[in-house]
Parts: C-alpha cells; sequence; structure tokens
C-alpha cells in the first residue's frame, strides 16, 4: 500500500489535518482529521511503500500496546484510509 499522492498532513489550529492537492483528490464534502497516533502512522508512511505489519511494529515500538490491540487499530486506520480514498 501507498499514501496516494497529492495529500498532505498539516496541522492547523493543533488540529492534524489531510490536505488534498489537485482536483481528482478534493473532496469539500468533508475534512479528514487525524489523532496524535494515526498522525505518527501517516509521518512514518507516507512516500514508503507499507504492509499493515508495518502499522503493527510502528504502534508497538512507540505505544503501551498489546499485539492484537495494535492489529486492531492498524486494521481499523488503513480502512478508513481506504474509504476516505487516501491510498
Amino acid at each position: 500500500m501507498k499514501i496516494k499522492p497529492g495529500f498532505e498532513l498539516r496541522t492547523i489550529c493543533g488540529e492534524n489535518i489531510v490536505i488534498a492537492h489537485g482536483i481528482e483528490n478534493i473532496d469539500f464534502s468533508r475534512i479528514i482529521t487525524l489523532n496524535a497516533s494515526a498522525a505518527d502512522v501517516w509521518n512514518a508512511v507516507v512516500g514508503k511503500d507499507f504492509e499493515i505489519a508495518d502499522i503493527v511494529s510502528m504502534l508497538l515500538e512507540e505505544y503501551d500496546v498489546d499485539e492484537q490491540t495494535a492489529t486492531a487499530d492498524a486494521t481499523q486506520l488503513i480502512d478508513d484510509w481506504k474509504k476516505a480514498g487516501l491510498i
């Protein structure tokens, strides 16, 4: 998997917001915000090919979480990003 070109994470007024560049990526019907851990994952994988296992490993290293929880969280994050058209 890879984050599609044309998306950028910015912090605006303390919120992590995904900004779309290019008319094909713009959807004015919603704003995509990421919590701190999702923003950490974004920054770790942006511009790279990655798999869910890569995100699970990152979550296990960075957070006090067990493997089952990290796997469930990574799976949900990837599903959300797919639905939003980010990957």
